[in-house]
């Protein structure tokens, strides 16, 4: 009999670092299972750095993307894609991670085969489905027809509970992004701004319910900052969308300590990261990361899926009002006992083995056995 075979899907770059250890922690049974890597392509150059990172390459790409597309073509396109795919493909159990629109048609085309999903970062939740928009949908209805729902903290997984799911489908695992940035970190060794002795902000600003007025009130207040600290660097990394990248060029390009610089590849990112003293964005990811360096975050967004950082104080949430911004990342460049406070905050989301978490559940519910990891806080 054939060994079971196990579909990866990914769609962004950050559902594809989240997704990379957890392929790799896999692929170390590879002789008692089969992992295949599935890109819808729905970002393709950038889900593309992301696995060279990890010297991962797609098995499959859908090349879904086409210009100015609509969600509901991204998610017509994906699915007939991916549906397509498990029927050639026949897999035993499907993953996704996250919450972007590839999670959601690669929870639902599952489903509609009766192919068991693990959904990986299962749980987060605000208090509005529009917010964050799609995503809060996204992964809402991507849980409710996940075999398994892979909780990254134990809030998480009390939100899954709270909402009825069974308790033998609910595990806390931590947070693979965090396995991938720590396995990075000690991998990489660009250094970024060698020559620069003072500080380093780092600005990342994406999500779609940020486009227009709030992304321009975003980079008024980084340019303040810039202005008010003369030692200060200001690191850009800009999206792809060309939305984003206007506004973002329109109101900081020009400046000699503003760099405008394209996405870096994942593993200069996670340097980039380490390199600095401030990081203010609305990235759900780099909330998660960026504590595990003991870099304060500051988060663009009026509410937050991941509140365990805030709550552990090592992020804090302050919106797109450009006073609030600049006010709040003024008070942490001023004041070192504030901003240490911020630095040594313990991060919540876990301890770098969430992927074997990951691959124990899975390949249990194959019949595989292998070698069990105690539960993230257990």
């Amino acid at each position: 009999m054939a060994n079971p075979r196990i579909v990866c899907v990914v769609g962004t770059r950050p559902d594809t670092i989240k997704t990379a250890p957890v392929v790799r922690a896999l692929r170390a049974y590879s002789d008692r299972a089969e992992t295949l890597v599935v890109a819808t392509g729905q970002h393709r150059e950038m889900l593309a750095q992301a696995l060279a990172a990890f010297d991962l390459t797609a098995d499959h790409d859908l090349a879904i993307m086409q210009h100015g597309q609509t969600l509901a073509q991204v998610t017509c396109r994906a699915m007939e894609g991916l549906d397509r795919l498990f029927e050639e493909l026949k897999p035993n159990y499907v993953i996704a991670q996250g919450d972007t629109t590839t999670t959601f048609v690669a929870a639902l085309t599952a489903f509609y085969r009766q192919i068991p999903f693990g959904h990986v970062e299962a749980g987060l939740r605000t208090d509005t489905i529009h917010n964050p928009f799609p995503e809060e949908f996204n992964r809402r209805a991507a849980g409710l027809v996940a075999a398994h729902h892979l909780a990254p903290t134990t809030w998480a997984a009390k939100n899954l509970l709270d909402e009825g799911k069974d308790p033998s489908t609910v595990f806390v695992t931590g947070n693979t992004g965090i396995d991938a940035v720590l396995s990075i970190a000690e991998q990489e060794k660009q250094t970024w701004l060698p020559d620069h002795t003072g500080r380093v902000i780092l600005l990342t600003t994406h999500r779609r319910e940020n486009w227009g007025e709030p992304q321009r009130n975003i980079a008024r207040a980084a340019r303040r900052l810039v202005d008010r600290y003369e030692d200060a660097v200001m690191v850009v990394a800009m999206h792809r969308n060309p939305t984003v990248r206007e506004v973002l060029t329109a109101e900081l390009g020009g400046h000699d300590r503003i760099q405008l610089i394209e996405p870096p590849d994942y593993a200069p990112f996670v340097k980039l990261m380490q390199r600095s003293t401030l990081i203010l964005t609305d990235s759900g990811g780099v909330q998660e990361e960026a504590p595990a360096f003991g870099k304060p975050v500051l988060v663009l967004r009026d509410t937050t899926e991941r509140p365990e950082g805030v709550d552990a104080g090592a992020a804090t949430l302050v919106g797109t009002v450009e006073e609030k911004i600049y006010s709040e990342a003024c008070r942490l460049l001023d004041d070192s006992a504030a901003y240490d406070r911020m630095a040594q905050a313990v991060s919540p989301y876990g301890d770098g083995l969430a992927a074997e978490r990951t691959r124990y559940v899975v390949l249990k519910s194959l019949g595989i056995d292998t070698p069990e990891v105690a539960m993230w806080g257990s």
